[in-house]
């Protein structure tokens, strides 16, 4: 089995998507990655369904990618008397240290690092921006409060500080706790939610220990902000457009995941494209046409995956889901503008042998019949540099090592291939002239593009670069030759 397209489908995990049957349908169906929301479900209940993937991914015979999204501190304030009060415009409230219950005048906001943070002019958003606070004065312990827009707040609703960066770590206890279950149990990625600085991914990473890949969520402005600096230290990025969408005005998203897009791809790094991508297919078998175009933009600005949250987790209709956005990819991607624009966004800044020798693969590739470009890997840092150049042709990814095909299942175009230890170049052409063919991507007659390193199994010594025919008994007699 192979996808008859580039980007790729993450799928998230839920009470709607937990058997056998269903998750085995949503890789049928499309699902390239399967997501374990950390917010939700016990420990038990992701390590029921990681070990499901698994044994989909034996019965396939295909690498699948697993990401655990972690959860990120979550900033509410407290309680009040009644459950809600009704905040009017205009008037002042309180936010403090205070536990005892809230009523219209004030309630408690348990973290004493929002209010370390603050100042007079900063906006606070409560339940996804429908109410906003404006700060007028402010303590270790309070800050009152002009109501911006009013309406009605209850118990333990979501607060936002969009205008600073609050002194407090993306990895709360409990995700602590989380990030190593999840390496434990095995997962091929790790998304890191509440990113505001560089310093977040590489605390992550710390404690991954190289049990898993570092995907950074860039939720909140300050990751906007140092989005380079977040880029340079993690392995691929996840633009979280519901937090984004909160914290900043929703106009402003679009053209931030246009740039985001640009840059993780220009560092050959992945990208994913997150949150209400057809959220009407939580209730309905139909998507909005707009929820369709927003699909088909990420595609069309070259994103390597596309991902579905509720839609799949506890929707009515996750195969359907699934199938859509396959549906609209395929469409997308056989549409000449997809190529222009695809082309038209590459940017040329090669730094090394690798960048050199992909880029001259991508260029044989459109100049001539060749059917596919084969990397041999140890790391995957060349089938997606490979993949940064977008070529007309399927890349295919060979390596012994499960993990590194794992966490390519999420990088864009990408066919990945299990192979036993290799140590001889001829052994490499040969491996990979059958696996273009085992794939249906080229017969006997045609010729494939083959990258390799020399001495083999070590990462970083892409220095080959030969065009082989796909009949093993041509290379044989070139070897003899």
């Amino acid at each position: 089995m192979r996808r008859n397209r580039n980007v790729k489908i993450v799928a998230t995990l839920g009470p709607a998507s937990s058997d056998h049957e269903m998750i085995r349908a949503l890789f049928e169906a499309g699902a390239d990655v399967f997501r374990l929301n950390m917010s939700h479900g016990t420990h038990d209940e992701l390590r029921a369904r990681h070990a499901l993937v698994r044994r989909i991914e034996k019965e396939a015979g295909r690498p699948i990618a697993i990401l655990a999204d972690l959860q990120g501190p979550k900033l509410r304030v407290g309680t009040f008397g009644a459950g809600a009060a009704e905040l009017d415009e205009g008037e002042a409230f309180r936010l403090d240290l205070d536990t005892a219950p809230g009523d219209m005048h004030r309630v408690n906001l348990p973290h004493p690092e929002i209010f370390a943070a603050l100042e007079p002019g900063v906006e606070l958003l409560v339940n996804d921006g429908k109410i906003r606070l404006t700060v007028q004065q402010c303590g270790p312990d309070f800050a009152d409060c002009v109501v911006t827009v009013g309406g009605m707040i209850s118990d333990r609703k979501g607060v936002n500080v969009p205008d600073v960066v609050l002194p407090m770590a993306a990895l709360s206890e409990k995700d602590r706790r989380d990030l190593e279950f999840a390496c434990e149990l095995g997962v091929d990625w790790l998304a890191l939610s509440f990113v505001q600085r560089p310093e977040d991914v590489t605390e992550a990473r710390a404690l991954a220990r190289g049990r898993a890949a570092i995907m950074a969520k860039i939720e909140k402005p300050a990751a906007v902000k140092c989005f380079d600096e977040i880029l340079a230290v993690s392995d691929g990025v996840m633009v979280a457009r519901g937090d984004l969408g909160v914290e900043l005005p929703v106009h402003a998203v679009p053209p931030i995941q246009k740039r985001l897009v640009r840059r993780a791809r220009a560092a050959a790094k992945p990208v994913i494209v997150a949150t209400q991508m057809l959220e009407s297919m939580i209730e309905s078998p139909m998507p909005t046409r707009a929820e369709v175009s927003d699909v088909a933009t990420a595609i069309y600005e070259g994103a390597d995956a596309v991902m579905l949250s509720a839609e799949s987790a506890a929707g009515a209709y996750p195969v359907e889901a699934v199938r859509t956005m396959d549906n609209v990819a395929i469409s997308v991607e056989g549409d000449p503008t997809w190529r222009e624009v695809i082309n038209a966004s590459r940017r040329i800044d090669h730094i090394g042998i690798a960048d050199g020798i992909v880029a001259a693969a991508r260029e044989i590739a459109e100049t001539t019949e060749v059917k596919a470009i084969c990397c041999f890997t140890e790391s995957g840092s060349t089938p997606m540099k490979v993949a940064r150049e977008r070529p007309q042709v399927p890349i295919i990814a060979l390596s012994p090592n499960p993990a590194t095909l794992r966490r390519l299942c999420l990088t864009w175009g990408i066919h990945c291939v299990a192979t036993g230890p290799i140590d001889r170049f001829k052994s490499a052409v040969v491996s990979a002239a059958r696996a273009a063919r085992d794939l249906n991507l080229a017969t006997e007659v045609d010729q494939i593009v083959v990258t390799a390193g020399v001495p083999f199994n070590v990462p970083g010594t892409t220095n080959i670069l030969r065009v082989a025919p796909c009949d093993e008994r041509l290379i044989y007699r070139a070897e003899a030759e």
